[in-house]
């Protein structure tokens, strides 16, 4: 395979310009409707897409997996023990040679300055999985089910509730792109990373956080959670149950959110833990739609970047 000569990368949502947002949004909603009426479109017909897995998966394997396939293309899928990321092999001659052979790479690892060095020494475009940092994939499906109901994204206040984590990096990044008002509402201690906050600050974002969740979900329009304890955390578990007590996301607290707010969660979720399972499943949750919404926002990042990339 002969290299692009010029490629694009998705490892954080600042990647993406809004504009670019926006279009992908645009092609997305076209390729789930295409889908649906039982037209798929191969319009990645003889690609070739690597997915780099250091962590358990079960929506970003099967959305970038049979996302691909459904474009005409082919995914193959690397789990930890079949390259060994940085150990068997450099992580640099890992993304030279697979940049020789496939035409995109998707890589989910523990930490983001991994695939940031993924991304510089391959010759295709990478696309962040999820790392330590960022979950940009996530949200940018979550940004798309919010535009199909209908929700100003400018206009907009999002709560998420619980730790200041990779996924409330990505919404941070959003929150640059689209001017809503992001509000956290978590323990002290587990604020997020506050270099990338003092980033998203100066490109103008409006962002509060604070300890007091009925602050953070005062009238809301979307209130957001997420487990407490994430993969490589597990030690933690018993110590942040107990910290995180108080931010568990129930019907009292959907009680200070607008009337009609929409309850969102990342997924897997511990049902009785950051979330109780009568608002999981309650009419308001529109959790089961973004995770299917990962796959028509992949795709169309998919095709978004093979088709920068080639020109």
């Amino acid at each position: 395979m002969t290299a692009a000569v010029r490629k694009r990368d998705l490892l954080r949502v600042t990647d993406l310009a809004r504009a670019e947002c926006d279009a992908l949004f645009t092609l997305a909603a076209e390729l789930k409707d295409a889908l649906r009426a039982g037209k798929p479109r191969p319009i990645l017909r003889g690609k070739t897409l690597a997915m780099i897995f250091e962590k358990p998966s079960l929506r970003t394997r099967i959305s970038f997996e049979t996302g691909m396939t459904q474009l005409g293309g082919h995914a193959i899928y690397l789990a930890p023990a079949d390259i060994r990321l940085g150990e068997r092999e450099t992580v640099a001659d890992i993304a030279r040679t697979l940049a020789r052979v496939v035409d995109l790479i998707v890589a989910r690892t523990f930490l983001h300055g991994v695939l940031v060095e993924l991304a510089e020494r391959a010759d295709v475009p990478v696309v962040n999985g999820l790392t330590d940092l960022h979950h940009p994939c996530q949200v940018l499906a979550d940004l798309f089910t919010l535009r199909e109901r209908r929700k100003p994204l400018d206009e907009m206040r999002v709560a998420f509730v619980g730790d200041g984590n990779n996924v409330v990096h990505s919404w941070l990044e959003a929150a640059t792109l689209y001017r809503f008002t992001f509000a956290l509402a978590c323990p002290k201690g587990y604020e997020p990373d506050p270099a990338i906050l003092a980033e998203c600050r100066a490109k103008g974002a409006t962002l509060e956080i604070t300890h007091d969740v009925g602050d953070a979900v005062h009238n809301a329009d979307v209130v957001y959670t997420d487990v407490w304890t994430s993969m490589g955390q597990e030690k933690e578990a018993a110590a942040r149950r107990a910290q995180f007590a108080a931010y568990q996301v129930n019907e009292r607290v959907m009680r200070h959110a607008a009337r009609d707010a929409l309850v969102m969660h990342c997924l897997p979720a511990h049902r009785g833990e950051e979330i109780s399972e009568s608002v999981l499943e309650g009419p308001q949750s529109v959790v089961f739609d973004q995770a299917e919404n990962r796959l028509h926002v992949q795709k169309a990042l998919m095709a978004w970047l093979a088709q920068e990339s080639a020109r």
